[in-house]
């Protein structure tokens, strides 16, 4: 028996973009609230810490992250795309240094912990949000 997403069924209306933006907001918060407890030397100190280091790692990702990116390029390319991970634990650390109640001890810390998070959001984002039109996914359940 093969079950798509869309053969799912739904409450109520469709999400409407702001709903979201916000569920997709906590649950980063979650996945970084995750991140912390996998990690010794990462330190969030609540809920609200989480939400803010997410919206401000997004702030960081939109707009810093794409200049480092054009400026490492050929350093990027040497490397086989190996120095991202660089740029991500730097942005990552970068994220701990301006929001209260986030800490992230050094660098193999900030490259494990954007490691982790970024699993965690691409899990997310895959399974919970897909984009519309984009890949099918489907599941297999056997009965037994």
């Amino acid at each position: 028996m093969q079950m798509n997403h869309n053969d799912l069924p739904t409450r109520g209306s469709q999400l409407t973009d702001v709903q979201r933006t916000v569920i997709r907001i906590m649950l980063n918060a979650v996945a970084l609230i995750l991140t912390a407890g996998l990690f010794e030397s990462i330190y969030l100190q609540g809920f609200f810490s989480a939400v803010l280091a997410v919206l401000i790692l997004a702030f960081i990702n939109a707009f810093i992250r794409p200049v480092l990116l054009v400026l490492t390029l050929p350093i990027t390319v040497l490397s086989l795309g190996l120095f991202t991970l660089v740029i991500n634990a730097t942005l990552f650390k970068l994220t701990a240094a301006f929001v209260p109640g986030f800490h992230v001890g050094g660098f193999w810390s900030a490259l494990g912990g954007a490691i982790v998070y970024s699993v965690l959001t691409l899990f997310i984002t895959i399974f919970l949000f897909p984009p519309p039109g984009g890949p099918n996914i489907t599941f297999h359940y056997r009965k037994f």
